[in-house]
């Protein structure tokens, strides 16, 4: 059973027990990422990721790797729009190293010149990689002319800029403004007794301080836009984006969950039979949704030829006026609940799996989202909340479109425009 505690200093802990395993999953989520920066200080959330694994006062970054590795552990980070999460896995009897280690870091990571200097490296090669990756690119781009002035257009890693220019008491400054116990959670799933498993992170978190009051940047708005980038490549990237729905886990949200399987979701989705297996125009097409507390975007994506750039954005288009008018039965819709049931409790097998489901619901949510109320919610999804949340979404006079390629730069707006109505 999913049990929530709210300490003394508004630190929440979220804990599930998992008897018939034998790991635990431990992790800190933090309500801040690139979305709480601002454009002089975007990249420096994951620039802090990097920094609180190169040592502490006590642990060098060889220390930290040679501790969890003696007990076959595993440490991880990740920084999204909207959060930071650290985590760490071991065998529940090493459960204790995990927690002296991660908190050791969390507390008492030293931001040294050294280690600075190290990752400020590393990152601007990690930016240089994702400049070579045309997918992701064109992705980005899409983000930041449809949530144009806004920082959750902007991308996680930063520019490399900004990289270049962040000092020790920038990283020192943000930490003590952003990091509080009451946009914290600590999220543990696996083979642990509550009780003691609370005591343990109730001493080790007992010294984290802070003011409750945290800034949030306003809400994004989704606006329509268009953008190409000349890349000397082979395909074209192409994203389009459509306005989406915010990640509250509400009925809109499994519907479109729904929505999204059926219409690019997978191998037997419209798009990938439509324009892979029976078109051959693509190798890669798919369609997901991006969704962040206040808003979401809904983005189809495809890589061609650029030769058949208009003919892809002509069979894409089909297949979203066709979700109109080839609609589905009551009997497609019950295999597509099946599919995301089977595909989501199998995921839950995995005690890292449950940890990050319930850090993140406790952390975006303020409350947990429980299997049983996943399911209940996917088998309410209905023929009527299906094509409600449809009509949602494809509003082709809303449409964004991004490209990155060999030969975009010369494509007419307006052209291209018009194989989407």
């Amino acid at each position: 059973m999913i049990s929530v505690h709210t300490l003394p200093n508004g630190l929440r802990v979220v804990m599930e027990p998992i008897t018939h395993v034998r790991s635990v999953s431990f992790g800190i989520w933090v309500q801040n990422g690139s979305r709480d920066e601002s454009e002089k200080t975007n990249g420096i959330s994951h620039f802090l990721e990097h920094l609180f694994f190169k040592g502490t006062d006590k642990r060098t970054s060889k220390d930290i790797a040679n501790e969890m590795d003696a007990v076959g552990g595993q440490l991880n980070a990740f920084t999204s729009k909207e959060c930071t999460c650290y985590m760490a896995r071991t065998l529940d009897t090493h459960f204790d190293v995990a927690l002296d280690v991660l908190s050791d870091m969390f507390f008492n990571s030293t931001f040294n010149e050294e280690g600075i200097e190290k990752e400020r490296g590393v990152i601007l090669e990690e930016i240089s990689m994702y400049e070579d990756t045309p997918e992701s690119v064109a992705m980005s781009m899409l983000d930041y002319n449809s949530y144009k002035n806004h920082p959750l257009g902007m991308t996680i890693l930063g520019t490399p800029e900004n990289i270049k220019s962040f000092s020790r008491d920038d990283f020192v400054n943000f930490v003590r403004e952003k990091y509080k116990p009451h946009n914290t959670v600590i999220a543990i799933a696996g083979n642990i007794d509550v009780t003691e498993a609370l005591e343990k992170i109730t001493a080790a978190f007992s010294r984290f301080k802070g003011e409750s009051l945290i800034e949030t940047s306003a809400p994004a708005v989704y606006q329509p836009s268009f953008s190409l980038r000349e890349k000397d490549i082979e395909q074209v990237h192409l994203c389009m984006g459509f306005p989406g729905i915010a990640s509250d886990y509400n009925s809109e949200t499994y519907a479109l969950t729904c929505v999204n399987t059926v219409f690019g979701g997978g191998m037997s989705s419209r798009l990938f039979q439509k324009i892979r297996e029976e078109h051959g125009l693509v190798y890669s097409v798919y369609s997901y949704n991006s969704s962040y507390r206040d808003t979401g975007m809904f983005v189809i994506y495809a890589g061609l030829n650029p030769t058949h750039v208009a003919e892809v954005l002509h069979l894409i288009t089909g297949e979203i006026k066709g979700m109109f008018t080839d609609k589905i039965t009551k009997e497609q819709l019950a295999k597509t609940r099946e599919q995301l049931k089977s595909g989501f409790l199998m995921g839950l097998e995995s005690a890292q799996n449950r940890m990050n489901n319930i850090g993140h619901t406790l952390m975006a949510l303020d409350r947990t989202v429980t299997p049983d109320e996943i399911i209940a919610n996917v088998d309410a999804v209905d023929l009527d909340a299906f094509y409600a949340v449809c009509e949602k979404i494809f509003k082709l006079d809303q449409v964004s479109l991004s490209l990155v390629g060999k030969q975009v730069e010369g494509l007419d707006k307006d052209a291209v425009l018009g194989k989407v109505q």
